[in-house]
């Protein structure tokens, strides 16, 4: 245990002194959320006003409210798999810079250095993603706050939740890494992809059915629907009181994917919550494995 403790903290110490690294990982959502504000922000407006029925008057700040949910969940949910991308680099770093060699010739077991790498990174990226998700709470209070305290605490169960999944993602793909130039195409491909594959950026009711079907057997399509539901839940309950039918407000929701199937059929929150954990458990088991099997490989050699 103190052998883990002390990786946990040297990672953790690396990570946020490597400015380079560490800004990057604090600004890129910062810069993600202007971007959002700035180019999507009027789309969705526009996509939300056209699904009012004419007659009914909608306060602009709760279509504010609405949008920004819509911002804000897509953000977030996209920034705790790729800053944990991000952190978990730490873990290459080491191979290219002969760092893992010269701690593998210490008394130190393989089993502590991935899950020294693991936990490192999980609390890294969380802290990153804790002050993103501040940043996306002050903007929801410009621009109109519709979230109850229950949503607010699920929000960030949401984050811890998806940090862990990110995480364990990261590490069995970067477990395979040993260069900058792989560091540098693995996390172009993660930033530019993965917003797309989970519906963050272009809600999955926009695609081919085909395509959604396929979409459906990824766990980050609903790690992004969570989010999506607990960032405007309150915002579409605020439209049923102001007249809404709650027919048109259901095709709201799954017009921005809050509501996803899985072979046809309506996955609820709880059947959500329990894909991901799922996902995030099999992803642990499968980078323990991988460390097991290379470690036999690595002694009889």
């Amino acid at each position: 245990m103190t052998e883990l403790i002390a990786m946990i903290k040297r990672n953790c110490k690396l990570f946020f002194k490597d400015k380079g690294m560490f800004f990057t990982s604090l600004i890129t959502p910062a810069i993600l959320l202007v971007l959002f504000a700035t180019f999507l922000k009027n789309v969705y407006i526009d996509s939300f006003e056209q699904s009012i029925p004419k007659g009914v008057e909608i306060a602009d700040q709760l279509i504010n409210g609405i949008v920004g949910g819509q911002l804000v969940s897509s953000l977030l949910s996209v920034s705790c798999v790729t800053v944990a991308f991000c952190s978990n680099m730490l873990m290459v770093q080491d191979k290219v810079s002969g760092a893992r060699r010269d701690i593998t010739m210490c008394p130190v077991k393989n089993s502590v250095l991935s899950m020294g790498y693991y936990i490192s990174s999980f609390f890294s990226t969380l802290i990153v993603c804790i002050f993103a998700g501040g940043l996306c709470m002050l903007y929801l209070s410009k621009i109109g706050w519709y979230l109850s305290g229950s949503d607010f605490i699920f929000i960030f169960g949401d984050i811890i939740l998806l940090t862990l999944f990110g995480t364990a993602l990261s590490s069995i793909i970067n477990i395979f890494l040993s260069s900058q130039g792989q560091i540098s195409v693995v996390g172009t491909i993660i930033s530019s992809g993965y917003g797309f594959i989970c519906g963050a950026y272009m809600p999955m009711s926009q695609f081919s059915s085909g395509l959604r079907k396929i979409l459906s057997f990824f766990p980050g399509t609903y790690g992004t629907a969570l989010m999506k539901n607990h960032c405007m839940n309150g915002a579409f309950a605020a439209l049923v009181r102001d007249g809404v039918p709650e027919d048109t407000v259901e095709k709201m929701k799954s017009s921005v994917d809050c509501c996803p199937e899985l072979f046809g059929n309506p996955v609820g929150i709880g059947a959500m919550y329990g894909i991901v954990s799922s996902s995030v458990a099999v992803l642990i088991i499968v980078y323990i494995i991988i460390n097991i099997v290379r470690s036999k490989k690595c002694r009889s050699v």
